[in-house]
């Protein structure tokens, strides 16, 4: 996204445009800034530990089309569901492309999880022996939780540590290899959950030498060989004006400093490297248009938008920060406002002594910055809103890739006793 005299264009397509041809709101997503997101990425990486591989969670953004685009550039997929394990298929990807990394999975996730052959990565010691009642999966890995974890949005998305629900206790993680080893599963990776959008190298490093200890330690004990190690997600973006973003070259130097030091020291077979980013890709390759409708002075001022907790989540759930633009009045002066939705709770009101142009008004369009991930996918349909279109913008061309909902939507799995309409 840029500002040119005060207008608001993703990639060379302006706010204006797409309000007029898809409405408000809609997602926008620009496939350059995703692709160079990546690429970056990926080339910081493979520069420090050459055999390499992202896996992308699917989970934070799982439009298609942007499914596509990673696929493209050479991500797999790490699926949180037997449905991403599916969305994965539509994108032509299967077996040892695509990391099964559910929790709390019931029986037929197990069942069905296995006859899709891709890499099962166990929550929790207590799940093998459910899973070999269906079979043996041919790579097994387990998740660990290192004891430790950090986020940047808060402390419900901190993933690891005490207070996080996700992966083994590190006293598990050598019995849950050694039943599975019994079993007779001889193909072996290791998975941890870092923590939520960190912006420090160094943590990076930390993180990875725990996991690596855990490991290292398991590895030799029970004299496996671990065909990957899977240091999660966890590479986080700014938000906020003047928040400094993740230097992915240190990190990347950082991290494979630390792993080849562990793997060397624990004497394993040197395994393939792998991370599952997702806000790193499309975070801040996301954006919503959406549009001023009401402007209210009571208390305080409030301008009333058709974006509300409906459409991004985030802001509600854990006091999430996204920048918010007004088209065609950047340069103008501010003072602080409020920003609110169409939906009847308070928690939507979800932006509170924002500076904000001061002139801002009625008909005028706003843009979310930074919701390219865990956006479009957590919006749902309270009171009767329904979900907004998708739009992918490359150079001048702008494309629809998802409907926006329509009344239909709302209601066609609904069906009412014909007893109940006489």
């Amino acid at each position: 996204m840029h500002i040119d005299h005060q207008k608001i264009y993703f990639d060379q397509v302006s706010a204006e445009q797409i309000a007029e041809t898809y409405g408000t709101p809609t997602y926008v997503y620009e496939e350059r800034r995703i692709r160079e997101n990546f690429r970056n990425a990926l080339r910081a990486f493979k520069k420090y530990y050459d055999d390499f591989r992202f896996f992308y969670a699917i989970k934070a953004c799982n439009n298609l089309a942007v499914g596509n685009i990673l696929r493209q550039e050479g991500a797999g997929i790490d699926a949180a569901s037997v449905n991403e394990i599916l969305l994965a298929k539509e994108l032509g990807l299967g077996g040892e492309d695509v990391m099964f990394s559910g929790n709390f999975l019931s029986d037929d996730d197990l069942r069905q999880g296995l006859e899709s052959r891709v890499i099962f990565n166990l929550d929790d010691i207590s799940l093998l022996p459910r899973l070999l009642r269906f079979g043996k999966p041919e790579v097994l890995s387990f998740r660990v939780n290192p004891g430790y974890g950090r986020s940047n949005v808060g402390e419900f998305v901190t993933n690891a540590g005490p207070r996080a629900k996700f992966g083994i206790h590190p006293e598990q993680v050598t019995k849950a290899y050694a039943m599975a080893k019994e079993a007779g599963i001889s193909r072996f990776g290791a998975h941890m959950m870092p923590g939520s959008c960190v912006t420090d190298p160094e943590y990076f490093a930390l993180i990875t030498e725990l996991l690596m200890d855990v490991i290292g330690r398991t590895g030799r004990e029970l004299d496996i060989h671990f065909e990957f190690i899977d240091l999660g997600g966890g590479l986080g973006i700014p938000y906020k004006p003047g928040e400094e973003g993740l230097n992915i070259e240190t990190a990347a130097a950082r991290i494979a400093s630390t792993f080849q030091k562990k793997v060397a020291e624990y004497g394993l077979r040197p395994p393939r490297l792998m991370m599952e980013p997702a806000r790193y890709f499309t975070g801040d390759a996301g954006f919503i248009v959406g549009r001023i409708h009401a402007i209210k002075h009571s208390y305080t001022e409030i301008l009333g938008t058709d974006i509300g907790m409906n459409t991004l989540a985030r802001p509600a759930m854990y006091d999430a920060y996204h920048h918010i633009y007004v088209d065609g009045r950047e340069d103008e002066p501010r003072r602080k406002i409020g920003v609110c939705g169409q939906i009847c709770e308070n928690t939507d009101y979800w932006a509170r002594d924002r500076s904000l142009p001061a002139d801002s008004a009625v008909g005028d369009l706003v843009v979310v910055d930074n919701a390219g991930a865990y956006g479009y996918v957590m919006s749902y349909q309270y009171n009767g809103r329904l979900r907004p279109a998708e739009v992918l913008v490359n150079g001048k061309e702008h494309t629809l890739i998802r409907e926006r909902e329509t009344f239909d939507s709302l209601v066609s799995n609904i069906h009412v006793p014909e007893r109940l309409r006489k």
